[in-house]
Parts: structure tokens; C-alpha cells; sequence
């Protein structure tokens, strides 16, 4: 069946020398950030001195961030197991060293304050009313008064960080969610540590809130977006597995040529061909088949079914079950292409499909055979080869009760016919039938020299095999013995 071509392509990642300048670029920022941190006089007394320490110490751990996502997206994404090995992808960045003009976003999401344990005095700064949607009339926030706005799950986390640093020193990391006082909920990574008096005990606490709202939901982003690539891939990967599986459990078991040794006097050489799509990973739903019947005459198939994968595949395995055993039943090829018709515009999977039944009577050498808009079989005798002319024939599941007509052509020993599905013939650059057809009716003088009909399938392979091709193919070669 003719191919569909997809105007829209799949992003570019970027090029692996722009990450790298990127990664540089963030380390060179990383070592200029800690310097400053490192060469900062602090004052312990002096909260802005402190606010500063503070925002240095978020910056080098956001460099380190983005200098790890970097990392990950220079990598691209862990590769599966190897059962489900496939292509690997890239991780989105999380984030971005951010420019002059957002520092002022930059800084309304980051807050601080200090609690004073001696005076019981709280000093907030305005961020913090911000991140917390609380009017500054109402004043700041106690220790005491902080876990009313924390989720019930998360006020363990936020209980322990404070005992730890009250009591043992500890610094305070970590996160928990808080409901603010318009009902929006929002992520709070704080930072803090102890401020010790002169006899080392606990005086205060100052502690940096930052809303990583935005940010942890990016990150949920991303980690959905992997692990829904990976079950993608891991789809793909079992898909493709049981289509294969299926397509070599219906298509004909032997590998080169097949030689039906009938008791008339042209015996017939038979080898086929399945050619994958190179720009898909999925099994499509083409077949070809050669049968010896009851009679003592030769079922000789190819078709193309639309789709890929498992779905393609099983129609394909459904459809040509029913055409040997019709075939074997002795209904010729025109009334078999009737009930294939029938039998696919009532499968519960819904598809066209375009085929060629040929019945060959080796006593009479008489080839008949019809077609469900399928390309002509191809004749080649005495060095020249031609395309049979077609009897009508409408695509299978196209139309209720179609009819089909049958043609015949005598056959001589020494012939060669060609059978293909219309993916051999297509390519990216061309969609038209005509210049495949002319380029295969153009190895007639080495079909001709051929050995035997496995060596004329060779013949073709080497011709196009290697192209780019967007939809498989069958190809079955049928050389009638002298």
C-alpha cells in the first residue's frame, strides 16, 4: 500500500557542543559564585550579612543543579534493560542560570527570617509575607504558630528540622508543603542554622524560605515524562517482538528456494523475500506464500495489508490462513478475492489491502490468477521482461461485494515471474510505481543468467535492498523449469 509521509518531525536535540559550552559556562559561574561566598566577611550578629551567606550558599547548590541537569541531558536518558533496549532520550532542563531581568522574580519567591529565642521578637522580610500570602498587619509568624499553615503529613518535618537545630545545633534543609491564606498551596524549601550566644547555647534561629513550587513541578514533569518514554519504549520494543514472532509463525517456513516437484513437465523454483521499512521499528502486514494444492496445481500470493505492529500483523495472519484454506478448497482466484473482500470489511480491525492470487496448472502450464489493486506480476522471457496486463480489481475492504476478474497467461519453461508488494518499488523520493517497475523490469538480462530463483532474488536485493525505504515489502521470485 502506498506509504504515508508525515509533514511533522520530532525535535532536534541540541548539538553536543552546546551543552558542553553550557556545562563550562555554569562551572566557571559555580567557582565565581563560591569564591564570593568564601571571601564574604559575615557577621553573625548582622542579619543582612547573614541574608547574603545565605543567598550564596542558594546559588552555588542551584549551579550545582543546573550543572547536574546539564549532565543528564549531555548523557541523554539511562538506557532501559536490555530486554527493552531502544533509543535513548534526552532530559528536558530543569533549570536555567536566570538573567538580569528575572532576578526580581528571581528574589519575591525567597524570604527569610529569624526567630529570637531570649526576646521571642520575629522579623520576616517582605518575600516571606509574599511566599506565605499573609498580610504583613498580621504580622510575622511564631515557631509556635508556623505549623498551622503546614500540611498535617509534613508538620513531622518541619517539627524534627526545628528540634534539631534548637536543641542539637543541627542546620536546618529540607521541605514541606504550607496552604496559604488565599487556599493556593505551595512547596517551601527552608535553610537555616542556630545562632549560638557566648556560652554556646542556642540564641536564635534564621532560616531562608524559598517557594520551589514551580521547580518540584517540573521536576514531576520530567519524571513522568521519562518514565512514560520508558513504558513507550517498552511497549514498542514488545510490540514489535510479537509481530515478528507472529509474521515468522505465518509466513512460509523455508529459506531459499522451494522447488514444487510436480508430474508435469515444467517443476517450479520458488524463493521469497521479506525487505523491514527503514525509517520504522514496527512489522507492517505484507506476506507472500507459495502452496502446493490437492490437485496437484500451485497457490502463489503476495499482499500488503495498511498499518504496523501487532494489530497489522495479525489481520495479515487471519487473512492469508483463509486464503490457503479457500485455496485448498479449490475456489478459484477471482471468487477467493471476493470472500477476502468480504472477510476484511467485517474484521473487527478495520483495514485495506491490496493482493495478487495466482493458481499455476503445471500440466497445462497455465497461470491464472487476480488482483485486489496489487502491482502487476512481471514476466520475463528470453532476456526482456514485461508487466502482465491487470484484470480489475479494487482494493480488499474498500467496497461491499466487490467482484474481481481473472486473467491468463501461459507460461514457458525457462520464465521468470516476479511477484512484489508496492513497497519494493516505493521510496521517500518517488511514491510513483513507474520508475521502480522500470528498474526491475531492467535486470532481465541477469534473471536471465540466473541459477535458480533464489539467485534472481539476490539479483533484486542487490538493486534495492539498500535504499531507503518508507514501507516494507515482499518480493517472490517463481522460475518455471525446463
Amino acid at each position: 500500500m502506498p506509504s504515508h509521509l508525515f509533514a511533522d518531525r520530532p525535535a532536534q536535540p541540541p548539538e553536543p557542543g552546546a551543552v558542553d559550552a553550557l556545562i563550562s559556562q555554569t562551572r566557571r559561574l559555580r567557582g565565581e559564585v563560591d569564591a564570593v561566598r568564601r571571601d564574604a566577611v559575615v557577621d553573625e550578629d548582622d542579619p543582612q550579612n547573614r541574608w547574603q551567606r545565605a543567598l550564596c550558599d542558594l546559588a552555588v547548590h542551584q549551579l550545582d543543579d543546573l550543572g547536574e541537569h546539564l549532565g543528564q541531558l549531555k548523557a541523554g536518558l539511562p538506557a532501559p534493560a536490555a530486554s527493552d533496549a531502544a533509543a535513548a532520550y534526552a532530559e528536558p532542563l530543569l533549570g536555567a542560570v536566570p538573567s538580569p531581568r528575572l532576578t526580581g522574580s528571581l528574589l519575591s519567591r525567597v524570604g527569610s527570617a529569624e526567630w529570637d529565642l531570649l526576646t521571642d521578637d520575629v522579623h520576616w522580610s517582605d518575600e516571606l509575607f509574599q511566599i506565605f500570602g499573609r498580610q504583613q498587619e498580621s504580622g510575622p509568624m511564631s515557631l509556635d504558630e508556623l505549623p498551622s499553615m503546614v500540611f498535617a503529613e509534613d508538620q513531622p518535618v518541619l517539627q524534627a528540622m526545628v528540634t534539631d537545630c534548637l536543641i542539637d545545633g543541627k542546620p536546618i534543609d529540607g521541605e514541606f508543603r504550607i496552604v496559604r491564606t488565599d487556599g493556593r498551596v505551595r512547596t517551601v524549601h527552608m535553610t537555616g542554622e542556630p545562632v549560638l550566644d557566648t556560652d554556646g547555647c542556642t540564641a536564635s534561629m534564621w532560616a531562608v524560605l524559598r517557594d520551589v513550587s514551580e521547580l518540584r513541578r517540573s521536576e514531576r514533569a520530567v519524571r513522568e515524562s521519562r518514565d512514560s518514554l520508558q513504558r513507550h519504549q517498552h511497549i514498542e520494543h514488545t510490540e514489535r517482538r510479537v509481530a515478528v514472532e507472529l509474521q515468522e509463525a505465518v509466513l512460509p517456513p523455508w529459506r531459499g528456494s522451494l522447488r514444487f516437484a510436480h508430474d508435469g513437465p515444467a517443476p517450479l523454483d520458488v524463493a521469497g523475500h521479506y525487505l523491514p521499512a527503514a525509517t520504522t521499528g514496527l512489522i507492517g502486514g505484507d506476506w507472500y506464500d507459495a502452496l502446493a494444492l490437492p490437485d496437484g496445481d500451485a497457490l502463489l500470493t503476495v499482499g500488503d495489508l495498511t498499518g504496523h505492529g501487532v494489530a497489522a500483523t495479525s489481520s495479515m495472519a487471519m487473512l492469508l490462513g483463509a486464503l490457503r484454506g479457500m485455496a485448498v478448497a479449490g475456489i478459484r482466484p477471482g471468487a477467493l478475492m471476493g470472500h477476502l473482500n468480504q472477510l476484511l470489511e467485517t474484521s473487527v480491525q478495520p483495514a485495506l489491502g491490496s493482493a495478487m492470487c495466482c493458481r499455476y496448472d503445471p500440466a497445462a502450464q497455465l497461470l491464472t490468477w487476480s488482483q485486489a489493486g496489487h502491482p502487476a506480476p512481471l514476466l520475463f522471457r528470453d532476456g526482456t521482461g514485461r508487466a502482465l496486463a491487470r484484470p480489475e480489481g479494487v482494493l480488499l475492504g474498500a467496497t461491499t461485494g466487490a467482484a474481481y476478474e481473472e486473467a491468463e497467461t501461459r507460461l514457458l519453461p525457462g520464465d521468470v515471474l516476479l511477484l512484489h508488494t508496492d513497497g519494493l518499488t516505493r521510496s521517500a523520493d518517488c511514491l510513483d510505481d513507474g520508475p521502480g517497475t522500470e528498474r526491475l523490469l531492467a535486470l532481465a538480462p541477469r534473471l536471465a543468467a540466473a541459477r535458480d530463483a533464489q539467485d534472481c532474488v539476490r539479483s533484486v536485493l542487490e538493486e534495492f535492498g539498500e535504499g531507503p525505504r518508507e514501507d516494507d515489502a515482499c518480493l517472490m521470485v517463481v522460475r518455471v523449469g525446463c
